[in-house]
């Protein structure tokens, strides 16, 4: 299984937002920057079975765009294993439900996406990795994904995905 980390683009400041951060949007430029670091995805030939999204707006936006951009056909599933409090057991727990050779596309927080790649590389949540906003990051596992068995395939910066994406 491959298992694709993508961040959420950027949003409305926390500090202008006047409602509950969890409606928090994207601004224009982030949906902008998100679809050509997508498109950076597609030139690397990403292609998901399944794309799961954090609830929050800004998340869900981003999966939008990134399946928009990817031309994919899969459905767009909303799960709290990607909400920024969520434990990293709970999104290797869901993976299961996959068969091992799909490729799954999640998008979610910091710092919950670093943490969750490190419990699925290293088995801890300690191993420093970082995930800017519009950034990916892929992971390998031979058969059902479990804490500390994922490999690292790349972690590439939103600049680098954006230089991809404008090129294709």
């Amino acid at each position: 299984m491959e298992v694709i980390f993508f961040r959420h683009g950027i949003a409305v400041d926390q500090a202008q937002w006047k409602g509950d951060d969890a409606g928090r949007p994207l601004t224009p430029e982030g949906a902008e920057r998100t679809k050509l670091a997508a498109r950076g995805l597609q030139t690397l030939k990403v292609r998901p079975d399944v794309l799961l999204s954090s609830p929050l707006v800004r998340a869900k936006q981003t999966a939008e765009l990134v399946k928009q951009e990817l031309d994919s056909t899969a459905k767009i599933e909303v799960v709290d294993d990607l909400s920024p409090e969520a434990a990293p057991e709970r999104l290797l727990t869901r993976l299961e439900a996959y068969a091992d050779d799909s490729v799954v596309l999640c998008v979610g927080h910091e710092p919950h996406l670093s943490t969750t790649m490190s419990a699925m590389i290293s088995g801890k949540t300690a191993a420093s990795l970082e995930m800017k906003k519009s950034a990916a990051c892929a992971l390998h596992f031979a058969g059902q994904p479990q804490a500390g068995a994922g490999t690292l395939l790349w972690l590439i910066p939103p600049k680098v995905l954006r230089v991809l994406g404008a090129g294709s």
